[in-house]
């Protein structure tokens, strides 16, 4: 109901996500919120609505504390996903599974 707000808030707070690649070598995430899954290979970030997956080799993050997230290494895949959808969708599976286990 109140999305716009949000939206609106968010823009005029400087609270949108921004994300800055650099060839395949850095990639700088404005507005990260925390580190959901880090290692060499794979790291999952959660910034602003957005989830954001990351694939590579090598990865390594720096600057974590400057609400911002520096990534580097040989990046070889980034998959952004609406947070929002993602709850919906785990909704659903729960919901479903709840049903499953009624019958």
């Amino acid at each position: 109901m109140f999305e716009w707000l949000s939206e609106l808030a968010r823009e005029k707070l400087y609270l949108s996500t921004g994300i800055h690649i650099s060839e395949n070598k850095e990639l700088i995430i404005d507005n990260c919120r925390r580190i959901e899954e880090y290692d060499q290979v794979y790291m999952r970030i959660v910034a602003g609505g957005l989830t954001v997956d990351i694939r590579g080799n090598d990865l390594r993050a720096y600057d974590f504390s400057t609400g911002g997230l520096v990534i580097r290494g040989c990046i070889e895949q980034i998959s952004l996903t609406e947070r929002r959808n993602r709850r919906e969708a785990e909704e659903k599976n729960e919901d479903k599974r709840q049903r499953e286990e009624t019958l």
